[in-house]
């Protein structure tokens, strides 16, 4: 079992694939994975199954929770719980995020 994790190896499968984000960990109690949004990139993502956390690695914007939104930036950390709306917006750098769920990436 893979128990050691380099960011820049996927960092770079996004910059080199459509997708904006990639789950590198997905087990049956938690999933992981790193998201990079470009300015002006939407992010398409719909509620969880599983609860999230989110950790702001660098960028600005804003992360949408139901009807409130957040500015991030980074070292912030975001929970979201589970089956709830929410999406990153508005963002003028890239934002990098790391994302973790208590469950898997369904």
């Amino acid at each position: 079992m893979k128990l050691e994790y380099d960011l820049d190896t996927y960092l770079k499968k996004i910059k080199n694939s459509s997708s904006y984000f990639h789950t590198f960990i997905n087990k049956y109690s938690l999933a992981a994975g790193i998201l990079v949004l470009k300015p002006g990139e939407e992010d398409t993502q719909t509620p969880h199954d599983s609860d999230e956390v989110y950790y702001i690695i660098s960028g600005n914007g804003f992360l949408r929770i139901k009807d409130k939104d957040y500015k991030v930036s980074k070292d912030k950390l975001f929970f979201v719980a589970k089956d709830v709306e929410h999406f990153f917006h508005g963002n003028t750098k890239e934002l990098k995020v790391l994302y973790f769920f208590g469950g898997p990436d369904s």
